[in-house]
């Protein structure tokens, strides 16, 4: 079945970097668009960001653009997310998710990840 592996979580201090990470297998990877949420401890998973299938668009939640950047690699499956400046508020579980149509700030993807950590001290 189709796998959506987050890597690249952890442990910063405020105002640094993250790099995240999502190799996808068996998947037809260049027909989807990527999605990158979070879900924070007590609230519900928010859109962080989109990209679609060239990854000549993207789409980013508007409180992030300017700090994280989305980026893709049709030839090795991957799909990243440069986070920048983190701020405390940023600490979450990092999903990557996989849909065939166009970007959407909504959860609906067909495909998730099992997520990963960030946490930003203060």
């Amino acid at each position: 079945q189709v796998q959506l592996v987050e890597s690249g979580g952890g442990l910063v201090q405020a105002g640094g970097s993250l790099r995240l990470s999502c190799a996808a297998s068996r998947i037809s990877f260049s027909s989807y668009t990527m999605g990158w949420f979070r879900q924070a401890p007590g609230k519900e998973r928010e859109f962080v960001a989109g990209i679609n299938q060239s990854g000549g668009s993207t789409d980013y939640a508007d409180s992030l653009r300017g700090r994280f950047t989305i980026s893709r690699d049709n030839a090795k499956k991957t799909v990243s997310l440069q986070m920048n400046s983190l701020k405390p508020e940023d600490t979450a579980v990092y999903y990557c998710a996989a849909r065939l149509y166009m970007i959407t700030t909504t959860d609906d993807y067909k495909y998730w990840g099992q997520g990963t950590q960030v946490t930003v001290s203060s």
